[in-house]
């Protein structure tokens, strides 16, 4: 609760500021960044996400009963794994045991009362904890805030402002088998993953036209022929690694609109600040690191955010932005994005993305 407080005094002053006081909030805040939860086209009337179904024990009638069977292999692993195996979310593969302490139950096996049904931890955001651009980066996140969220999710305080988007009702769900142990298990495990590098950000005007799957834009060409227009695509580098064999050394690359590194330094670093008449006048927001430290790395239960998926981090701007996460921080989160635009997300985002992030 120290913590709470002292963010509350931080952000009550920048809030009281009688400069901001005359930037009025936007009615309904940014548009949805469609392409940040991996949609192209709004969702038609009353169409919501479904619960996915259990992890996949069996061959697909639709591929080849060989292909899926044969045991592969990804550079620099001793372990092999066919396609069945590796799909297989409530026996989570681990390609590189060695590059983590040993996956626990949950971490493989998903909560226990699910038994069967259940996906392990390390399932959709991988042994490593970097996940992928439709789900969280956990790796590094405090363990005190892990465990907020998984309570957030099980009470009923964090959603999707996005109704088609079904691995946050899974993620629901499996909140909400978890045990008190469980979901301690899992948090002391991220909390102590490093971040590394794992998204390389490019300026452009044009990206490769993409298709997606399960929210993940992949590439269909190499060159790049469709306008980015002021759109983060976050694609994998290698697209059989990420997708096929879920090889947590294979990273992405995030397109970002040209000058966005930039302006989302300003936002950033200042919130926005100007000069005027030698006297400096607040901005639209506050300055990142004021909760999130000076190198964005986090402070005690604020998480890091530096060098993190710029999906993910879109999504949880308007996902606050909106109100579909109601926990005690996300609520000390909104009057810092009252006021940003979609471009003000997307600058954000391509320039924190960009960071390396620091040593542990």
């Amino acid at each position: 609760m120290k913590l709470f407080h002292l963010v509350a005094a931080v952000l009550g002053g920048w809030i009281a500021s009688p400069a901001m006081a005359t930037v009025p909030p936007p009615a309904m805040g940014a548009a949805e960044p469609l392409w940040a939860y991996g949609f192209t086209t709004q969702p038609a009337p009353g169409e919501q996400a479904t619960l996915p179904g259990p992890p996949s024990h069996t061959l697909r009638p639709t591929e080849d009963s060989g292909a899926q069977t044969r045991k592969r292999h990804v550079e620099g692993s001793e372990s092999s794994f066919s396609l069945l195996e590796i799909r297989n979310g409530n026996e989570v593969v681990d390609w590189f045991p060695g590059d983590h302490p040993p996956l626990t139950p949950v971490l493989k096996n998903g909560p226990a009362s699910l038994g069967g049904n259940a996906y392990g931890c390390a399932f959709c955001h991988m042994p490593n904890g970097k996940g992928r651009p439709e789900n969280a980066p956990v790796a590094g996140l405090p363990a005190a805030y892990f465990v907020r969220q998984i309570l957030d999710f099980k009470n009923g305080r964090r959603s999707s402002s996005e109704p088609r988007k079904a691995n946050t009702l899974l993620m629901i769900a499996l909140a909400q088998a978890m045990t008190e142990a469980e979901i301690k298990e899992s948090a002391d495990y991220f909390a102590v993953m490093p971040w590394t590098p794992w998204i390389r950000v490019v300026e452009t005007e044009r990206v490769p036209r993409t298709r997606t799957s399960t929210n993940m834009f992949l590439p269909v060409e190499v060159e790049r022929s469709e306008p980015l227009a002021g759109r983060i695509i976050e694609v994998p580098e290698d697209v059989e690694a990420t997708e096929l064999m879920r090889n947590p050394h294979s990273g992405f690359i995030a397109y970002v609109p040209i000058g966005s590194v930039q302006k989302g330094e300003t936002l950033v670093s200042t919130g926005g600040a100007t000069l005027v008449d030698g006297k400096a006048l607040p901005g639209k927001t506050v300055a990142c690191g004021t909760c999130h430290g000076p190198d964005l790395k986090g402070m005690a239960e604020v998480p890091g955010i530096a060098g993190r998926s710029p999906s993910y981090l879109v999504r949880q701007l308007y996902d606050i932005q909106q109100g579909t996460r109601k926990g005690a921080l996300s609520q000390l989160m909104q009057p810092v994005v009252a006021n940003l635009t979609g471009d003000d997300f997307v600058a954000i985002a391509a320039y924190v993305s960009s960071l390396v992030p620091p040593k542990s």
